[in-house]
């Protein structure tokens, strides 16, 4: 039994215009949602795509609002919280079923900022097969954030490199554009974590089957209105995780 139904308004393949999917997972964003996407769509050539686990302040009936008046939104409404990892997943495979060349992926509390889209679209289709929006390259930042905060970052980014040999300097982060081909390539049916080492996984895999990956900076603030996810348990995950990753192919 499937545990989400696909909505379908807004189920249409990408046309020549919008030829670039935005997946946005959702749990309880009802005051984030709508203006986050009307900023995406002010941008003509994406799309969106929110995967909602069933949240209970209605997150997913708004979204379904939406997509039945504008084809270039679309709804995974998931019955149940399943975690970040999964829903990105389940995104990339409906966003490859409907054709889209590039796929991106950011947060809904606006700790993500739609303005840079478009920048990481051009590097992606200029430059590289995985771009990601980075806080710890020149010019990129944090904003807002407490000492403790700052120190599991950067930290977890350090960790994970080391073990990983990764070419990048912030493998934990969200906000990124993969070329189609990437996620076409990567067994997505094995990838394995799913929370916030979901993220450095994906740059691992896309790493060992030899894509080009770079970075460009991006402020992140702290997020606007709602709570944070994260927990002890999904930094636990991705320290555990990092590990698995090393020793499997």
């Amino acid at each position: 039994m499937l545990d989400y139904e696909t909505i379908a308004a807004g189920a249409q393949p990408a046309t020549a215009t919008a030829d670039c999917t935005v997946i946005i997972p959702t749990y309880n964003e009802r005051e984030n949602i709508i203006p986050l996407v009307e900023r995406v769509l002010a941008l003509p050539r994406f799309r969106v795509l929110v995967v909602d686990d069933g949240s209970p302040d209605g997150t997913g009936e708004l979204v379904r609002g939406l997509a039945q008046q504008n084809d270039r939104i679309g709804l995974l409404a998931r019955r149940s919280k399943l975690g970040l990892g999964t829903a990105y997943l389940a995104g990339f495979k409906r966003a490859l079923a409907e054709g889209a060349q590039f796929i991106c992926e950011m947060d809904a509390d606006f700790s993500h900022d739609p303005a840079y889209l478009p920048e990481l679209l051009r590097a992606a289709e200029t430059s590289y097969d995985l771009v990601l929006g980075s806080r710890y390259v020149q010019g990129g930042g944090t904003a807002d954030w407490g000492a403790v905060r700052k120190l599991i970052s950067r930290g977890g980014n350090l960790y994970a490199g080391l073990i990983l040999g990764l070419p990048v300097r912030d493998a934990t982060g969200g906000f990124r554009c993969y070329q189609r081909r990437v996620l076409e390539t990567i067994d997505l049916a094995r990838i394995r974590s799913n929370g916030y080492a979901f993220q450095v996984e994906m740059v691992y895999r896309a790493a060992q089957h030899g894509f080009r990956i770079g970075e460009i900076p991006i402020i992140f603030p702290d997020r606007r209105v709602g709570h944070s996810k994260m927990s002890k348990r999904i930094v636990l995950e991705a320290l555990v995780n990092v590990w698995r990753m090393r020793f499997t192919r």
